[in-house]
């Protein structure tokens, strides 16, 4: 008869090996309890997070349209360029509908908001030419004149007492006593007292001035002109009579000089741009950029011009500090 098995104990070791596995599955659900206890922290902060991602980009996005890079907007068609003769690193470019202006020599723009209308070309300045006179920036056009006198930050609209309100010339003395102004309904008229009063000085010159008029510093009586029809002209007797100053660029819309010696002038328009440094005499022919129909001398360095052309509803703006010898981008 065979002897009944008795099952076999396993060692007490093997048992304690047991406990301690079954412990841990125990342990590890503790942790996922408590990871997932913080979940709704996490997902907190990943909200708190992304908002302040949304609110960063949209301030961004606000000062990237108070200052566009390289392309400022002018609208239909370029009018001007000018430097700022009080502080050199200032340029303004207008057209049509819009005016921006630089602080940092044409790196950067930014829209002049009182005269620009993107919508609305009858309610933009229409800049068409630009007069300073220490903090006082005067700017005409199609709806008259604007005038800053906080460095060109804020324009207002003022037409009292002009006797034609289509500016499409201007310029000033640079204590600003004397303003001059030429307009296709009047020919050219000149204020002897800060703009309160008004004179014609010639009907039969002037109607197709367009641009700045340069008053030499010297002398108020001697003043240079754009004229689409006879290219640059000068008057020394104060605006009542004017001789063509031959200078081979046709349609001259834009006369530029450097003040400390007016017998160097450069004169530009849609056919180019030609210098002169003996006051007519004899001119050059300047290589300009392609498409560029302004050029402007910088007034505290001779050296250094500006260009600029007309592209798309901006301008291009470049500048040459060699004496228009070569170019690049601001």
């Amino acid at each position: 008869m065979a002897r009944p098995q008795i099952p076999k104990q396993r060692p007490r070791q093997n048992q304690r090996t047991v406990k301690r596995r079954t412990s841990r599955p125990t342990h590890k659900s503790k942790r996922t309890r408590s990871a997932r206890s913080w979940l709704p922290v996490w997902i907190g902060l990943v909200v708190v997070a992304v908002a302040v991602v949304i609110v960063i980009v949209a301030v961004s996005g606000r000062n990237t349209d108070s200052a566009s890079i390289g392309a400022p907007f002018v609208g239909g068609d370029l009018h001007s360029l000018v430097v700022d003769p009080q502080s050199p690193s200032r340029l303004f470019v207008g057209g049509h509908q819009g005016v921006a202006v630089s602080n940092n020599a044409g790196h950067s723009w930014r829209p002049v908001a009182s005269l620009t209308d993107r919508n609305d070309p009858l309610g933009a300045a229409d800049a068409m030419a630009w007069a300073f006179a220490g903090n006082k920036v005067t700017v005409g056009g199609h709806p008259g004149l604007f005038i800053s006198t906080d460095g060109g930050k804020i324009f207002m609209r003022q037409n009292e007492g002009l006797p034609a309100t289509d500016i499409h010339a201007l310029g000033a003395s640079s204590d600003g006593s004397v303003i001059y102004a030429g307009s296709p309904q009047l020919g050219v008229f000149v204020s002897p007292d800060g703009g309160n009063t008004w004179q014609i000085r010639s009907r039969q010159v002037g109607q197709a001035f367009m641009g700045s008029i340069l008053v030499d510093p010297k002398d108020v009586k001697h003043v240079v002109a754009p004229d689409m029809k006879s290219g640059a002209v000068e008057s020394r007797d104060g605006g009542t009579s004017w001789q063509q100053l031959n200078s081979p660029v046709q349609g001259v819309t834009w006369v530029s000089w450097d003040p400390t010696t007016p017998a160097h002038i450069v004169a530009s328009g849609m056919s180019g741009a030609a210098e002169t440094s003996n006051a007519g005499a004899s001119w050059q022919t300047l290589d300009i950029p392609e498409g560029a129909t302004i050029v402007q001398i910088d007034p505290s360095n001779p050296a250094v011009m500006y260009a600029a052309a007309h592209d798309g509803d901006a301008a291009k703006v470049w500048v040459s500090r060699d004496g228009a010898k070569s170019w690049k981008r601001p």
